[in-house]
C-alpha cells in the first residue's frame, strides 16, 4: 500500500492551509519576493536548526506523523520536500523504535537549504554534479544515489511522433509550435510575454499559452487574443505530454518538474527566470548542458523565441543535448527496496519495562511518579496481571512523552 500525506497537515490543518495559500500568492503574484526569501534562507541556515522556532513548529506534528505511520503499517517513507524530511528526521529521533527506511528526493538541481538538518537513509539527486554539494553539508557518499533526472509521471516517457501530436491538438503538421507554461499556478509575466511573442512569431508558427489554475490570466488572454489565429489560450491542461510532443520549443520558468518533463521529451527550452531562487540552479544546469537558452527581460525572451523558431538546426542541436533517460521513479524504487527486508517495530517483551527504562526510571521511581502501588507495577512488568486497556494506554503515552523530554535534555547537555 502507498499513500500520500501532507506533512504540514500533521502540525495542523490551519498551518497547512495558511502556509500553502501564502506560498501560492507570493509565487503567483510576487515571484521576486519568493526569490528573495529563498536567498535569505540560504544565507541564514540557523533559521531551521533544532533550536529555531520553525523547527519547534514542525515538532508539533511529530506525534501525529508517527501515529499515522505506525497505524498504517508503513515501512518506507519518501520525502519530496525538505520540510517533510526535517519532520521525519525529528520523528525518528523521538521514536527510535520505528523501523523505517527513509529518503529525500531532490526536486531541483541543487542542494536545498535545510538539507543539512535532515538525517535520512538515502538522498536521491537528479545529476552526479550535485553530489559534492550534498557531501559538503555532511551527507555520507554512501547515502547519495544519482537518478536520471527528477521523477515525473510515467506517461511523460511515452513519445508520440511530432506530426501526429500536432494533428491531435488541431495544428498543421508542418508548422512550428511554441508552448508557453509557467507552472500549474500560471505565475510570471505570461500576459506581457504573450503579447510580445505574438508580434514576433515567424510565418506558419503557433503559440499555445497554458494558464494553469490562474483563472484571472486565462480570462484576460482569452479576451485579448480571441481574434489572433496563431495564439491558442488554454486553461488547465491535463494532457501535457501530448502538448509537449507537439511542441518545437518550450517557454517556461525553470521549475524542477517543468524542466524535468521537457528534458524527458527532449524538448528545447527557452527559460525566463521569473521566480529565481532555487530555480536559478535549474536554469544554469540546462543552459550549461546546451538544452536551454535564456535572456534578460521579456523583450529579449520574445526576440530569442523568434530566432529559435526560425532556426530548425539550432532546435535540433538543443534536443540532442538531452539524452533519453531511464524512469527515475523506478530507479528510486529499486534503490529503496534493494536489500530491504521489512522488519516492523522491534519486539518489546513488556511495554512498561521498555518505556520505563527509556525514561531512565527505576521501578520505585515510576511507581511514585504515577501513584502505582509497587507490587502492582511489578506484577504488570512480570506479566502476572494486566491493567485495564485504557489505563495502560494513558500510562504508556505519558512515558513516551517523558522519554522524549529526557532525550532532548541529553542533547542539550551534549551541545
Amino acid at each position: 500500500m502507498c499513500e500520500t500525506a501532507d506533512a504540514l497537515g500533521f502540525v495542523s490543518e490551519w498551518a497547512s492551509k495558511t502556509i500553502c495559500e501564502w506560498h501560492t500568492r507570493l509565487y503567483r503574484y510576487f515571484p521576486k519576493t519568493s526569490s528573495n526569501g529563498y536567498s535569505f534562507i540560504e544565507q541564514h541556515p540557523e533559521l531551521f536548526d533544532r533550536r529555531s522556532p520553525v523547527h519547534k513548529l514542525l515538532c508539533l506534528g511529530v506525534d501525529k506523523l508517527y501515529n499515522f505511520i505506525s497505524e498504517g503499517g508503513f515501512e518506507i517513507v519518501i520525502c519530496p520536500h525538505v520540510i517533510s524530511g526535517l519532520m521525519l528526521t525529528e520523528t525518528i529521533r523521538q521514536y527510535p523504535e520505528a523501523a523505517l527506511r527513509t529518503c529525500f528526493i531532490a526536486t531541483d538541481y541543487t542542494c536545498s537549504p535545510m538539507c543539512d538538518e535532515s538525517d535520512l537513509d538515502l538522498y536521491f539527486i537528479p545529476a552526479k554534479q550535485l553530489a559534492p554539494d550534498f557531501e559538503a553539508i555532511g551527507i555520507s557518499p554512501e547515502k547519495i544515489v544519482v537518478t536520471d533526472g527528477i521523477p515525473v509521471r510515467e506517461d511523460f516517457y511515452q513519445k508520440k511522433e511530432k506530426a501526429a501530436a500536432k494533428r491531435e491538438i488541431g495544428l498543421p503538421e508542418d508548422c512550428r509550435h511554441a508552448v508557453m507554461m509557467f507552472g500549474s499556478m500560471g505565475c510570471g509575466p505570461i500576459p506581457r510575454l504573450t503579447q510580445l511573442i505574438s508580434e514576433k512569431l515567424p510565418e506558419n508558427s503557433f503559440l499555445s499559452v497554458v494558464c494553469g489554475t490562474n483563472e484571472t490570466v486565462f480570462k484576460r488572454l482569452q479576451k485579448d487574443f480571441a481574434a489572433v489565429g496563431n495564439v491558442r489560450v488554454l486553461g488547465f491542461v491535463k494532457d501535457i505530454p501530448t502538448l509537449m510532443d507537439s511542441a518545437d520549443l518550450f517557454i517556461t520558468k525553470p521549475g524542477g518538474l517543468s524542466t524535468a518533463e521537457a528534458s524527458i521529451k527532449r524538448l528545447p527550452m527557452l527559460l525566463d527566470n521569473a521566480v529565481s531562487g532555487c530555480e536559478q540552479y535549474n536554469l544554469e544546469f540546462f543552459c550549461d548542458a546546451g538544452a536551454a537558452a535564456t535572456a534578460e527581460g521579456e523583450e529579449n525572451i520574445a526576440e530569442m523565441c523568434r530566432e529559435l523558431l526560425s532556426d530548425g538546426e539550432q532546435l535540433e542541436k538543443m534536443s540532442r543535448a538531452l539524452t533519453r533517460p531511464h524512469i527515475a521513479a523506478e530507479q528510486i524504487a529499486d534503490a529503496l527496496l534493494d536489500g530491504f527486508e521489512p522488519k516492523g517495530a522491534p519486539e518489546i517483551a513488556n511495554d512498561f519495562v521498555y518505556w520505563r527504562e527509556r525514561c531512565k526510571l527505576t521501578q520505585p521511581q515510576m511507581a511514585k511518579i504515577f501513584g502505582i502501588p509497587p507490587r502492582t507495577l511489578k506484577n504488570w512488568e512480570t506479566g502476572r496481571t494486566e491493567p485495564p486497556a485504557y489505563i495502560k494506554r494513558l500510562i504508556i503515552a505519558e512515558l513516551k512523552r517523558l522519554s522524549r523530554r529526557v532525550e532532548q535534555a541529553r542533547e542539550i547537555e551534549d551541545e
